[in-house]
């Protein structure tokens, strides 16, 4: 495969190692940050759904906490947010560079865009099956897991590839400031050596990922659509 690859792009020729393991950083990268943002971004996604106006459990305040806090984060540009976060990555991680030093940018980067994801999902649910279900004595525990999560897992599922599609280009924009990954490697090679066969390589590689991911996602969106 290689052989094909290195006769149409000769700069990747000798640099096949390197490239498996820049794509082996992006899809850790991706892995690590994208567990941590689901199962944070669900959470905060589901908060501001009930505690809304007219939602089982209204809060103003909870509400407005969480809305504030995402329309901050979101309108950073992420460039700017791995530098502000420099130093609590290396409080956490130990390390500002490579896979390490990538998650907590991503997980700040990726939160809030997910959150507002399942928040638009979730209040697709029609209020007459919320209605009914207070009505019939459950509680608002049982409404979040029975009928916002479960009722709508096409939405939620939708709203999952999206955000993935979207941390793939993150974690491109990673290897400007040394996190590694297929970004990385494009810079490297591709910018700063003029090499445009190897950004080539490398956007071709980004882009077979979106449409792995899209593919899948379409895939699951079908088989649990009703």
């Amino acid at each position: 495969m290689f052989d094909v690859v290195t006769q149409i792009f000769p700069n990747m020729s000798g640099k096949e190692i390197e490239f498996l393991e820049s794509i082996m950083q992006t899809l850790q990268m991706m892995l690590y940050s994208s567990i941590i943002s689901i199962i944070l971004g669900l959470a905060i996604g589901v908060i501001l759904t009930v505690t809304k106006r007219g939602r089982i459990l209204q809060n103003k305040f909870i509400y407005n906490l969480f809305d504030k806090l995402i329309n901050v984060f979101r309108s950073i540009p992420f460039i700017i947010l791995i530098a502000l976060l420099i130093g609590f990555t290396r409080m956490i991680m130990g390390t500002g560079f490579g896979v390490k030093g990538a998650i907590i940018p991503l997980v700040f980067g990726t939160i809030p865009f997910y959150s507002r994801q399942v928040e638009s999902a979730l209040v697709e649910i029609d209020d007459g099956i919320i209605e009914a279900a207070l009505a019939s004595g459950s509680s608002p525990l049982q409404i979040i897991f029975k009928i916002y999560l479960s009722e709508n897992i096409p939405g939620l599922i939708r709203g999952t590839m999206i955000t993935m599609v979207s941390l793939i280009g993150l974690t491109a924009m990673m290897g400007a400031v040394g996190g590694g990954g297929l970004g990385d490697f494009a810079i490297r090679y591709g910018f700063q050596r003029r090499m445009t066969d190897v950004t080539i390589v490398t956007v071709l590689t980004i882009l077979f990922l979106v449409s792995l991911i899209q593919s899948i996602g379409n895939y699951l969106i079908k088989k649990t659509t009703h």
